[in-house]
């Protein structure tokens, strides 16, 4: 776009702009239900015709041919011309000119709804932010250099791409190593760890090393200083790429919710080229951050990465700190699994920089990469000089700013002292840290300190830990007598316990809520603690350790009865669940309609989180989110009329609606779940009573999510009559609404219906435990569901054409999926990733099972034959020949000797797996045989079309039986218990595939939708 289109592209949009608020100016003196939706849109066309006028201005001046960025402009001109265009015809009166000439414009009639203009102010906000951002970055250029200029517009570029896409992306705040929250941390001084850094800067630049540096070492060995220093080392050099600084008890930077969310949005911007790519993954599924780990790395990381354009090779260090501190080791192994895939990932070349202690999770998932996937360190056992030097420096800086700033003589510390504080420290830089923050503290005499400090060299009783923390913690009650010391240690215990023990940090202001004490009082406890505690001088940031080994410290078991400050941990949690309960039932408290909305149906996305923030302050939330963890962790019991009974029965739907409220509604179940295991009985009232919440949740879970005060009117007015909950809450029930037509008495035997598959549900199966379901659809995917929740754990994605069979190992560490795409594709359960294709038959495979000691998996095809599979190698064994139909089911024996297939020639053979011969055909069906199994002693088969006899000798080899053959099976439309129909199935719970798992049933429907079933046949 040269300087003259330019402008004459601007000048036709601030003409139509023009056109189109003097029609909006008509609107808002015609229109009085619109007022708002009128001046929201005025305002965006305003903000675009302003932009525009200052960009012409530009274009019309003498510098227009060094104006780059706004040459770019010309497509977005274009789509705001036409979109403009179209608003205007749309805001023209047209056909009701007639109307508006004889009765002037009272009548006209606002032509847009309040989510059309939603969606149209949106758009524009689109367009006015791109002409903006060109007219910053060109008024910028006219005084910078060409280079200058481009690297501005680069960024402002990314910077407005970020806001535009992966709004969407929510991330953990404070896990970036730059963060605000832990900008005072520490990094390397300068001449120390030179070596180690050495060694990791050596790493990245090596093309051809491996892709991950683990970095280990005990508590305090200084990982996380190291890593923010290379983190910034490789920031200053334009190398990072991303970072995530895991904390323990930090809210989202415990966990890995957000791991690679936040990943994916640092990535984006070191490299601007995967915004395409990650786009595309929200428009495909705007959910994508609430899905599986595997799931968030391939859609968000690793095929963004992939689908970029080939340019000249990136080389991205991404840093990641204590991962130790991630508190699911399910996750840690995930994790560790995902990054191991960096390696194929081109042209952008990964290096990945890992810190953690050498705890057990980590040393297996790095025991499980492929060798030359990493190199590691061991921080603690770097040569003991190297440690000494490098702690000395850091003493003799850090005490030569206190001598300076408090003004104290020139010769302190002496040289003796300093040494004596090195061999304190060895090799723990954390006691050199902490002992110089507890030196440095104003309200003491740094040189007096230093003395209790150095008390500790002959304490030969102690650990390096006890001596990091015993000085400090000892001079909280010297001056006291025998009677305050113990007032003063159990208030210690009570706070700092809690704060220590907290899932999520709160401010000063929050634990004095939380703890129902004043802020004068919290202050006071924490203001000798400024060396172990981060504690912000703003009462409403929150309160957070220095670093874990405090909390280790005190809670450790074996330091009971020797460390005077020790906490029992059990009792901490218990304390802090009953303050959570105290809060959730005060007055201020959970509470019908917490955040006073005027409409019963208005939707979470309205409501405006200022307003939530107001009505559920961070304590109350803290108290919502975490009560059952500190209850869980305590060991307590739920019984019978108890107060946590007494709590539920009371507040159960308020506690619902606050968790909507605040975004965690996903997580109810969850909770209910490990409620129920605490209930002293299965046959308590409190049983009862979650077992019913726990299906009142699952059924309404959608409209909770989406719309808090639902649960009081929807949820209650649809749930059976015989609901404990509808019947506790019956008063709740609005009055504006009345149920004339009988609802269910009870609850029907769905358990919840799993909706995600764009394509019919082909097969279905669960694994060993119940725990997981496996759904197979004509999308080409497989989908691993969560049988409690009902929440999608992993989408397997891979096959080229639709799947007929799933089956998971006996193990469930595997899951088998065949295709029509003539493939077997063997999964990691917990990662979701491929390990391996078996690729042969010549005809779409209908069948697939594991063998009893997982080492083989069999493969039915639509080419008449059987193969035999070995799980690690992925080659074929052997291929079973003599079906003249296609083979449409397969089983092993109990003990794994033989195989059973059932085919379209009406047969059933029993095939020797050692040497893949016929032992036996059996006949006599007169129809299509479709499934088939053995019994638990391998004595008969069971088929669709009944039970064959086999009358085998008995095994020689003897395998436990751990999965318990269910007496449910289902025979046309009817659900069959010991052969005896049991429960008919309407047209819309029909299926087309089954698995059943003890007395759980799951069917795959033609619509996608897949059924969970529960009967108890006690009942019967």
């Amino acid at each position: 776009m040269d300087g003259l289109s330019g402008a004459a592209s601007a000048m036709a949009v601030i003409d139509i702009s023009a056109k189109i608020l003097s029609l909006c100016f008509q609107y808002s003196v015609a229109v009085k239900d619109a007022k708002k939706d009128i001046e929201r849109f005025q305002r965006k066309v305003t903000d675009i015709k302003a932009a525009l006028e200052k960009i012409k201005q530009l274009l019309d001046g003498q510098d227009r041919a060094r104006l780059s960025t706004t040459d770019e402009l010309s497509n977005s001109l274009k789509e705001c011309l036409r979109e403009l265009e179209e608003l205007k015809a749309e805001l023209k009166p047209g056909k009701t000119h007639k109307a508006v000439s004889r009765f002037g414009v009272r009548a006209l009639k606002w032509p847009f709804t309040s989510k059309q203009v939603e969606k149209i102010v949106s758009s524009l906000e689109r367009y006015g932010q791109s002409f903006a951002l060109a007219l910053q970055v060109d008024q910028t250029g006219l005084m910078l250099d060409f280079d200058q200029k481009m690297d501005l517009a680069n960024r402002n570029t990314n910077n407005i791409h970020i806001k535009l896409d992966l709004a969407k992306l929510p991330i953990a705040k404070g896990a970036s190593f730059d963060s605000h929250m832990d900008e005072h941390n520490a990094r390397c001084l300068a001449n120390t760890r030179v070596e180690l850094r050495s060694r990791i800067a050596e790493w990245a630049k090596d093309r051809n090393g491996k892709p991950i540096f683990w970095l280990k070492g005990m508590a305090g060995t200084g990982k996380s200083t190291i890593a923010r220093s290379v983190a910034q080392s490789f920031a200053d050099q334009h190398q990072l790429a991303a970072s995530f600084f895991f904390k323990k008890g930090e809210g989202e930077r415990g966990n890995a919710t957000r791991f690679f969310t936040t990943i994916a949005t640092d990535l984006v911007a070191h490299i601007p080229g995967l915004i395409l790519g990650i786009r595309k993954a929200l428009d495909a599924d705007p959910g994508i951050s609430e899905r599986a780990l595997k799931d968030q790395f391939e859609k968000l990381i690793l095929q963004p990465l992939l689908e970029m354009a080939p340019s000249q090779t990136l080389a991205c260090i991404v840093v990641i700190d204590a991962l130790d501190e991630c508190e699911r080791e399910g996750d840690i192994r995930v994790i560790l699994q995902l990054l191991a895939r960096a390696k194929d990932i081109k042209p952008v070349s990964l290096r990945i920089l890992v810190t953690s202690r050498p705890e057990l999770p980590i040393r297996l998932g790095f025991k499980q990469m492929s060798d030359g996937m990493y190199q590691d360190l061991v921080l603690h056992e770097v040569p003991k000089r190297t440690i000494e030097q490098d702690i000395r420096l850091f003493l003799e800086y850090e005490l030569r700013e206190i001598q300076e700033q408090r003004s104290l003589p020139p010769g302190w510390p002496s040289g003796d002292e300093i040494q004596v504080l090195v061999e304190l420290a060895v090799p723990l830089f954390i006691f050199a840290a902490t002992a110089c923050r507890y030196i440095a503290d104003q309200r003491d005499n740094p040189m007096k300190r230093l003395e209790v400090v150095l008390q500790y060299q002959s304490a030969t009783y102690v650990s390096k830990l006890d001596r990091t923390y015993l000085p400090i913690l000892s001079q909280l009650f010297d001056d006291e007598d025998e009677v305050d010391k113990q007032k003063r240690t159990s208030e210690f215990r009570d706070i700092v316990g809690g704060i220590v023990v907290l899932e999520s940090p709160l401010s000063i202001s929050s634990l004095a809520n939380f703890f129902q004490i004043s802020k004068e009082d919290v202050r006071c406890r924490l203001d000798s603690l400024h060396s172990v505690l981060s504690i912000p001088d703003s009462e409403d940031l929150p309160v957070r350790l220095l670093h874990l080994s405090f909390r280790d410290f005190l809670i450790d078991p074996q330091k009971k009865g020797k460390n005077p400050f020790w906490m029992d941990k059990r009792e901490t949690h218990e304390r802090l669940a009953s303050k959570c309960l105290e809060l959730l039932s005060s007055p201020e408290g959970l509470q019908q309609n917490m955040c006073k909305l005027l409409n019963p149906g208005t939707q979470k996305r309205e409501i405006d989180k200022q307003t939530i923030a107001i009505y559920l302050p961070p304590e109350l939330q803290y108290a919502c989110c975490y009560w059952a963890h500190h209850l869980e962790q305590s060991n307590c019991h739920i019984c019978d009329g108890d107060p946590i009974h007494l709590f539920l029965q009371k507040y159960f739907l308020y506690w619902l609606e606050a968790m909507s409220l605040i975004g965690e509604a996903y997580k109810c179940i969850h909770i209910i779940n490990r409620l129920q295991a605490l209930a002293e009985s299965d046959m308590s009232t409190v049983s009862s009573f979650l077992h019913d919440a726990e299906r009142f949740t699952l059924r309404f879970r959608s409209i909770l999510e989406n719309a808090p005060l639902q649960v009081y009117s929807s949820a209650l007015i649809f749930a059976p009559e015989t609901s404990i909950i509808r019947k506790t809450f019956a008063d709740h029930i609005p009055g504006w609404v009345n149920m004339t037509s009988k609802v269910g008495d009870d609850w029907d035997a769905c358990r919840s219906t799993l909706e995600g598959h764009s394509g019919s549900v082909g097969a279905v199966a669960f694994s060993p435990d119940g725990q997981l379901v496996a759904s197979a659809s004509d999308d080409s995917t497989v989908r691993l569901w969560e049988t409690v929740t009902g929440s999608c754990r992993s989408t397997l994605e891979g096959h080229s054409g639709w799947i007929s069979a799933v089956a998971f190992s006996p193990d469930g560490q595997l899951v088998a999926s065949a295709s029509d795409d003539s493939t077997v594709r063997l999964w990691e359960t917990a990662t979701g990733s491929c390990c391996s294709t078996l690729e042969g038959h010549s005809g779409w495979i209908s069948a697939v099972a594991f063998s009893p000691d997982n080492q083989l998996v069999a493969s039915a095809s639509d080419d008449s034959t059987l193969r035999l599979w070995e799980t690690v190698t992925g080659s074929c064994r052997s291929t079973l020949e003599g079906h003249s139909r296609p083979v449409s089911a397969v089983a092993f024996s109990p003990d794994g000797q033989l195989v059973a297939s059932a085919s379209g020639d009406s047969t059933v053979r029993l095939w020797e797996t050692a040497t893949g011969s016929c032992r036996s055909t059996l006949e006599g069906h007169s129809d299509w045989i479709s499934a088939v199994a053995f019994s638990p002693d391998g004595q008969y088969l069971q088929t669709n079309r009944g039970q064959i006899s086999l009358s085998l000798p008995p095994s020689s080899i003897s395998f436990p039986q751990d999965k318990e053959l269910s007496a449910l099976f289902i025979k046309d439309q009817w659900v069959t218990l010991e052969e005896q129909p049991l429960l008919w199935l309407p047209p819309e719970y029909q299926q087309r595939c089954t698995a059943v798992y003890r007395d759980v049933i799951c069917l795959g429907h033609l619509s996608g939708h897949v059924t969970i079933l529960e009967i108890y046949p006690e009942n019967i």
